[in-house]
């Protein structure tokens, strides 16, 4: 039976050197108070140290929310804001170097304290693919020698590329290349984990975890199966306590045999639904917002790129959007009035509703249902989604995409790498160059002010999405506000441009190596340039 426990005697129960599993996403399912009582430790006693933390999603906070203080959305630059940036797995970093000695993650770009120790290379850090990371878990658990895929070949995870290494004292060899039956494979081995540190909703008496506030149902059961199997401890943080035999058995996600350690958090600050949000019943299906609250785009650029991707669209599809411009996605489709003719979706394991974008992203309005995201990465590895629209950081003439690491800027990949491997219709969007000031307006597009970051490079400075390990049938689109490219014979080929813009000076003479031409090059449509478009029922068939 658990224990119930301060958060400061939590924290004392950690070894130096242990192998530390958290689940979540962005601050759904982060023990907040845990993590604080462990950096004041080690601020006052130098322990628990050099921890070996892993993760799958990125827990961290970019400094924005709606709750409890009134404070604006305006960040730092390179990073959150005074009052609200530092939640999260950044509070492990927050008492200097040494709380954390390495660092397994997908995506690791909101925690800002450990990625700045990263970069002076004061902790070893690794990314891995989000969906990898997540089932890893459960094949520790099940006591399986790891996972065999092949999600990351090509990619910088490839150990032939980078590994997965982040900076230049990560040595530790964490995927293997593998022949199995004639095809090549990545494997990732399984590990020991000594402490697992989850977050539910409500404990009762058992220490069974129901996750009633939860927006995502995370991986949290993974986790702590692989810790209990491995002969660690398990330690999770919530919210309220009740009455033993008074949670309905279906709600418990963490059954209390695999719980040793109950913390019930004395601040609710530290039990933030998503980083935006302490609490939207709307997210984990206490009530059904009217879709009519959810605030339309504003015109602009983005919106015309959102709305050509979602020309891509078919009644009936299964879709996955990506964190960013691409969940914006969801609020056209929602303005069109077609929300119910696809079924939108995020790799947190949301499935229908109108997906939230930051700073509450991973969560959605109105969900159908909430599954794992073991489940959802199962549902995307074998192929289940129709399309999925990914985001843009630097594309290369071979199609080429590099999300993860934009020079000393650490990021990680999050579920690029394995929903991009196994989606047959793949659009990646976003501006064609960084910075731009463009106007959009009377069916065209006008260049008022040339950006100054290029994102059609020569060469991308990390693999993320690999055009040469594209499948054939594999249908690979590039969206911008000033063009679109396909990706073909894996050699990017324009095929439209947007009304207004001069070719050659505007699109071409933008980046940093000539693409291919189509000889059947398209306008693209000027209604997406119209204030009002109405147009989303013409291709949604």
């Amino acid at each position: 039976m658990a224990r119930f426990i301060t958060a400061k005697e939590a924290a004392k129960l950690i070894p130096d050197g242990a192998t530390v599993g958290v689940a979540g996403m962005g601050l759904s399912g982060w023990a907040e108070e845990i993590a604080c009582a462990m950096r004041d430790s080690f601020r006052e006693t130098g322990h628990p140290c050099g921890l070996n933390l892993k993760q799958g999603s990125a827990l961290g906070d970019w400094g924005y929310g709606n709750a409890f203080v009134g404070w604006d959305r305006s960040k730092r630059e390179g990073g959150p804001d005074k009052e609200h940036g530092n939640r999260g797995a950044t509070r492990l970093g927050e008492a200097g170097p040494g709380l954390v000695k390495k660092w397994t993650s997908a995506h690791i770009g909101s925690a800002f304290t450990l990625c700045d120790q990263a970069r002076s290379n004061e902790l070893e850090s690794y990314c891995l693919p989000q969906g990898v990371i997540i089932n890893l878990w459960r094949e520790i658990g099940a006591g399986r020698p790891g996972l065999l895929t092949k999600v990351g070949l090509g990619t910088f995870v490839d150990p032939r590329v980078e590994g997965g290494r982040m900076n230049p004292c990560a040595k530790d060899e964490l995927v293997k290349v593998v022949e199995f039956e004639g095809e090549e494979y990545l494997f990732y081995p399984g590990f020991k984990v000594d402490v697992a540190i989850l977050r539910g909703t409500i404990a009762d008496e058992n220490g069974n975890i129901s996750f009633a506030h939860e927006s995502v149902i995370n991986e949290g059961f993974a986790v702590a199966n692989a810790t209990k199997n491995s002969g660690g401890i398990v330690i999770v943080q919530v919210e309220y306590l009740a009455k033993k035999e008074t949670l309905p058995a279906k709600d418990i996600k963490i059954p209390g045999t695999l719980v040793d350690y109950v913390v019930q958090a004395r601040d609710p600050k530290s039990c933030w639904q998503a980083e935006g949000d302490y609490w939207e019943p709307a997210f984990s299906g206490e009530i059904r917002k009217p879709l009519t609250a959810i605030e339309p785009l504003p015109f602009d650029e983005r919106k015309v790129i959102c709305r050509r991707c979602a020309m891509e669209l078919r009644k009936g599809d299964l879709i996955n959007l990506g964190v960013g411009m691409p969940a914006d996605i969801a609020k056209v489709v929602n303005e069109e009035g077609l929300i119910d003719q696809v079924t939108m979706s995020t790799e947190s394991g949301m499935v229908g509703g109108v997906p939230s974008a930051l700073p509450s992203f991973g969560s959605a309005y109105n969900p159908e249902a909430i599954i794992t995201p073991n489940e959802m990465f199962d549902l995307i590895s074998g192929g289940g989604l129709n399309m999925t629209c990914l985001g843009i950081g630097e594309i290369d003439k071979d199609g080429n995409n590099n999300v993860s690491r934009m020079g000393s800027r650490l990021t990680g990949p999050g579920g690029f790498i394995d929903i991009s491997t196994n989606t047959p219709k793949v659009i990646f969007a976003g501006t064609l160059v960084g910075k731009a000031k463009v106007k959009v307006g009377d069916g065209k597009l006008e260049i008022l002010e040339e950006g100054t970051i290029r994102k059609f490079v020569d060469q991308v400075g990390q693999i993320t999405f690999s055009g040469r390990y594209a499948p054939a049938d594999q249908e690979v689109l590039y969206v911008t506000e000033r063009a679109v490219f396909k990706l073909i014979d894996h050699e990017l080929t324009l095929i439209e441009i947007a009304p207004g813009i001069d070719l050659e000076r505007d699109v071409l003479g933008q980046m940093g190596f000539r693409p291919a031409v189509s000889p059947d090059l398209k306008t693209m449509d000027p209604a997406l340039f119209e204030e009002h478009w109405g147009r989303l029922g013409d291709t949604l068939c």
